[in-house]
């Protein structure tokens, strides 16, 4: 091939991310929610599907607040990140109600994201987690976040 043509063959998968080859699904999974993480710092948030066959893992996720403290009746903004190798299908967003809990509303698309309302009941904190739910029906739950409610 001469020095100005360009090559308009497709190379293998092996070829163009072997920096991967070798990591197992886990490492991948917990690489994909470094990169959401870090994403969701900028009010975006990132669902990474690889691999074939049986999933019967949990996917990875976490959930941050655009807030630490709202005055009653203020909105929060709520972001999750997941990652899992057969994919996310959805995360759904909860807060504490004593020992219940009260799903705030579900999530199909990245960024996974949720407006929560700060209680008006008297409540000095919001306790809020996320449940994410991958393709292969795999369920879990993040961090629980703590956001302090001021009348």
């Amino acid at each position: 091939m001469k020095s100005h043509e360009r090559s308009t063959k497709v190379r293998p998968v092996r070829q163009w991310i072997p920096a991967f080859a070798g990591m197992t699904g886990l490492r991948l999974a917990a690489l994909a929610l470094v990169a959401a993480l870090l994403t969701s710092a900028c009010g975006g948030g990132i669902s990474i599907g690889f691999g074939f066959g049986f999933d019967d893992s949990q996917p990875a996720v976490s959930l941050v607040a655009d807030a630490a403290s709202v005055r009653a009746g203020q909105s929060v903004k709520l972001a999750a990140a997941a990652a899992d190798e057969s994919g996310i299908d959805s995360v759904a967003f909860y807060r504490f109600d004593g020992s219940n809990t009260v799903r705030l509303g579900t999530d199909g698309a990245e960024p996974f994201e949720w407006i929560a309302t700060a209680p008006t009941d008297g409540r000095t904190t919001l306790s809020v987690f996320a449940r994410a739910r991958d393709n292969a029906g795999n369920e879990a739950d993040s961090n629980v976040v703590t956001i302090s409610v001021t009348p």
